[in-house]
């Protein structure tokens, strides 16, 4: 069992600590500030399989013009 607080949570003594600045260094030359509209390109949700969800809702309502009905043989026929 952990006894003390940096067991339970090891990163307490840095987690209100300010970002790091890079101003002229070599850092901040090969990895310049990326603007907020890149940024938001690149998080923004896409759809990995074009074509999935109409897919998927076709599938459904074929799934569910078939599925049994009280009174109805188990096969659908």
């Amino acid at each position: 069992m952990k006894d003390n607080a940096s067991d339970i949570f090891p990163y307490e003594d840095i987690i209100g600590c300010s970002r790091p600045v890079h101003n002229g260094d070599d850092f901040s030359y090969r990895h310049p500030k990326m603007s907020t509209e890149d940024r938001a390109k690149i998080f923004a949700p896409f759809a990995a399989l074009r074509g999935f969800e109409a897919s998927i809702e076709k599938e459904a309502g074929a799934f569910r013009a078939r599925r049994y009905k009280p009174g109805q043989d188990k096969t659908g026929d």
